[in-house]
């Protein structure tokens, strides 16, 4: 079966990073280029975060996502340069705010979307352990690591039962719609909740043994290259701070 957006597959998955190098890149796009950290200085590595998602869905083979990641990143770039000095009023600040948006979550959101479905619970519970990360905080994390991609197919499984009973626009009312919907989606969430809980235990989390994990992670030439981009605007406001800079 094919893997969902959020569904981690060990096939077709590209560039193979450590879990923990994929944490820290979200960790540094999540505070530079969502937070806008580090003002003008580290905000000329703006693009080149942003161009990562987007090159690690190519190299993991999911071309149209990347292309509707560009497309999408790129109208909105351009809408912001074009509007600039040609739009005014309500309509300007509405574009703005709308394109503003885009750049600011698209790319995180991409980058999260990449590290979920390219790491599996085993390579995620391996690199908290390699991390001295405490249990308690393991297994709620390994059981939310799951759970989205779950109810994604479960609310997809819910909208095909729903059109093959004739429930759709038009054929019943909003209120009707949202019930069918989201009532059997609740009921899964939980019921959703508690395997993976389950499921979790049954896996040797919380044991008073230490647990074993026959996943092999570990940085290689990839993970150094990274890990030294995502240092770069760590660096350079400091650098700047002690007028090191030109």
């Amino acid at each position: 079966m094919k893997a969902g957006l959020l569904q981690a597959s060990i096939k077709n998955r590209g560039l193979i990073l450590d879990p923990r190098t994929k944490f820290l890149l979200m960790l540094t796009m999540s505070i530079f280029v969502l937070g806008g950290a580090g003002g003008k200085t580290a905000g000329r590595w703006m693009p080149v975060f942003c161009a990562i998602p987007a090159i690690a869905l190519l190299s993991a083979k999911k071309f149209k996502r990347a292309a509707g990641y560009l497309l999408l990143y790129c109208l909105a770039d351009a809408s912001v340069f074009f509007i600039s000095g040609r739009v005014h009023g309500f309509i300007y600040f509405l574009i703005m705010g709308i394109c503003g948006i885009l750049l600011r979550f698209l790319p995180c959101l991409m980058m999260g979307a990449y590290l979920v479905s390219t790491t599996t619970v085993s390579e995620f519970t391996a690199a908290m352990l390699r991390m001295h990360i405490s249990e308690k905080i393991i297994i709620p994390l390994s059981v939310m690591f799951r759970f989205f991609p779950t109810v994604l197919d479960e609310f997809k499984s819910i909208n095909t039962a729903m059109k093959m009973r004739g429930i759709r626009f038009g054929g019943v009312g909003i209120a009707k719609m949202i019930e069918y919907r989201i009532v059997p989606l609740m009921t899964c969430c939980v019921k959703i909740g508690e395997e993976l809980s389950a499921a979790a235990l049954t896996r040797g989390l919380g044991g008073d043994v230490k647990r074993t994990n026959i996943c092999k992670i570990g940085f290689h030439v990839q993970d150094h290259i990274v890990i030294a981009l995502c240092l770069v605007p760590y660096v350079l406001p400091a650098v700047q701070f002690f007028g090191l800079a030109v």
